[in-house]
Order: structure tokens, then sequence, then C-alpha cells
């Protein structure tokens, strides 16, 4: 019986160099349905009236809960190595129409 979940199993993963530069992005939007969690990174810029989708990123609902956990895992090594993030009040304020989906 061949077992594809075994813990010390490897995936080697490329990274090409443009991928690797990143994109950087300041607003994203969630949306879903019944399949799919759809998060668009948006970059808005001060005094511009358009945003612009930077990356459109498709997961599972699965894959979805374990991206939450893991950024979750991550902000509270974070905040133990720098000190607690300290938000701003409230969500932040766009004046953009993009739906109904949410804002983070």
């Amino acid at each position: 019986m061949e077992d594809n979940k075994r813990p010390d199993q490897q995936i080697n993963v490329e990274l090409s160099e443009e991928v690797a530069e990143g994109v950087y992005s300041n607003l994203a939007m969630i949306a879903h349905s019944n399949s799919e969690f759809v998060i668009d990174f948006i970059r808005l810029m001060p005094g511009v009236p358009k945003a612009k989708v930077k990356s459109r990123i498709i997961v599972t609902p699965d894959h979805a809960k374990r991206l939450l956990a893991a950024l979750k895992d991550n902000i509270e090594k974070y905040e133990a190595a720098f000190g607690k993030i300290n938000q701003s009040g409230g969500a932040p304020q766009f004046p953009i129409s993009f739906g109904t989906p949410g804002e983070a």
C-alpha cells in the first residue's frame, strides 16, 4: 500500500526570479463560491481613483482554511519576535466599488 502523506516526503519548489521579486499589495478583496475562494491582491495609491488588481489567487475551501491557519501561526510568531501589530481603528475606507467581498 502506497502512503502519499508521509511526513518525511519532500516537495521541490521552483521559484523564478520574476516571482521571487514579489508584488506589493495594500488591499485584498475576497470572494467565494461553493467550490473556491478568490483572493484579489490590489495596489491602491493615494490620490488615484483607480486601483489595480496585481494578482489573483484561487484556492479550494480546504486550502483556504489551511492558509488561514498558517497565516495565524506566522502572525503569532512575528508578534512574539517583534511585538504586537497595532491596527488603526476599524476597516480602511477606500473609495472603490468592487461588489461585496470581504476586505483585508
